[in-house]
């Protein structure tokens, strides 16, 4: 299809259940791709303590809902789904009528928060469910369930019909739109936007005093990092054990681990049991993307220790696309996703939950400098195929055609 220049902005909204922009970098990447090109855009979010109820950030628009601190357990978490799909439902309905929005893009967890934006698709905006995680796998991993299991069944249910009543489905890898295509979403209904790093912050930088795995370690501590979500299906505890076995070689080795999560106590606990403390430095506070690229830079290798489920096989995680864009070598756990995106040329693979091969890469890395720099060098050739300037244009390019056919198929009701 000719991409064509639009005569007028578009009004676009976007909801999500999180704090934004904060915790939703995703929703950031994609509200500024649009507001770059002219259009703007209200986002719906949820409100983080004191965090103003309404703010203007350019012409991204923010309304926050508040509904109280986050719940853990699986009736407190839908509890909190449910609340927030009502109000965001009452907030982007009063938004619709005084804005007329040409299409609202609802990013899950849950799914079933794109039926928040019925006004909207009855009056002819078009919408599209922005599928980050897959509930059914999301809630197998989490609650140790399978996909045949009875609650599985109904999270299949919600995120089906939920598909159907979108106009459009976006997913984060290919794998993943072969599953909603198994389960009855239509290729063509689905596209890929993958979770690439922001070149404006994420990118090498020049390297100098042996960071980023292009220059000997020589006279300097091999600096290790990990940094997300803190939780126990990403194996941040199968990585303090390998840096345990690692030392016993390397003396001058450190971990940063930095993010926040459910595992964040275990984790800090670990680090006093294993004799940690002087190598590992834990850090959970926030920080903007600037200072994020500046921390991973500073890392000479980044570790992304996985361990290997019906979810899990479906990540192609952030941290490792942030490790590529910054050009420092990747430890990664193998899974079905990371494989079908990398091979075996731009990342330093181990077998999940092998904390002895783990150690071992690790400690290859650190004795193998021209190994660190071909794995730098390999990334690249990732980065000229898969990188966000590329495919926000198509984004952007997607969303404008999507608000054309809402013109056109308003035009034949006349």
């Amino acid at each position: 299809m000719i991409h064509m220049t639009r005569s007028k902005p578009l009004r676009h909204c976007m909801i999500v259940q999180n704090f934004y922009p904060v915790w939703e970098p995703r929703v950031r990447r994609e509200a500024e791709a649009l507001v770059d090109q002219g259009h703007s855009v209200d986002v719906i979010c949820r409100r983080n303590g004191s965090e103003p109820k309404r703010e203007s950030a350019g012409r991204v628009t923010i309304h926050r809902i508040d509904i109280g601190g986050k719940r853990v357990g699986l009736f407190s978490q839908l509890f909190d789904y449910l609340v927030f799909a009502f109000l965001a439902f009452l907030r982007v309905t009063r938004l619709h009528v005084q804005k007329r929005f040409d299409v609202v893009q609802i990013h899950n967890l849950p799914d079933f928060l794109v039926f928040s934006a019925i006004l909207p698709r009855l009056t002819g905006s078009r919408v599209i469910l922005d599928i980050h995680d897959l509930m059914p796998e999301f809630y197998c991993s989490r609650f140790k369930k399978s996909l045949d299991s009875l609650p599985v069944r109904f999270v299949q249910l919600q995120e089906s019909v939920s598909c159907r009543f979108a106009h459009h489905v976006i997913t984060v890898t290919d794998l993943w739109k072969e599953t909603l295509a198994r389960r009855g979403t239509p290729a063509h209904k689905c596209m890929v936007v993958m979770n690439l790093a922001d070149p404006q912050y994420f990118e090498r930088a020049v390297p100098s005093n042996g960071r980023h795995g292009q220059v000997s370690t020589e006279g300097h501590t091999f600096r290790l990092i990990y940094h997300g979500t803190i939780t126990r299906r990403y194996g941040v505890d199968l990585l303090l054990r390998a840096l345990q076995l690692a030392i016993k070689q390397i003396r001058d080795i450190s971990l940063r681990i930095h993010g926040h999560g459910d595992y964040t106590d275990k984790v800090r606990q670990m680090t006093i049991d294993l004799n940690l403390e002087a190598h590992v430095e834990l850090t959970t506070d926030f920080l903007p993307a600037a200072a994020l690229s500046e921390l991973i830079r500073s890392a000479n290798v980044g570790v992304v220790p996985y361990r290997r489920d019906i979810f899990t096989d479906g990540i192609l995680p952030t941290k490792l696309l942030e490790y590529v864009a910054c050009g420092i070598p990747a430890i990664v756990a193998r899974t079905e996703v990371i494989s079908r995106y990398f091979g075996d040329d731009p990342v330093e693979f181990f077998r999940s939950e092998d904390v002895e091969d783990l150690a071992h890469h690790i400690s290859r890395l650190y004795h193998d400098e021209n190994r660190r720099k071909q794995l730098a060098v390999n990334s690249d050739r990732f980065n000229s195929v898969y990188n966000w300037s590329v495919q926000k244009n198509a984004y952007v390019r997607f969303i404008e055609q999507t608000a054309d056919r809402r013109v056109l198929a308003s035009s034949h009701l006349y």
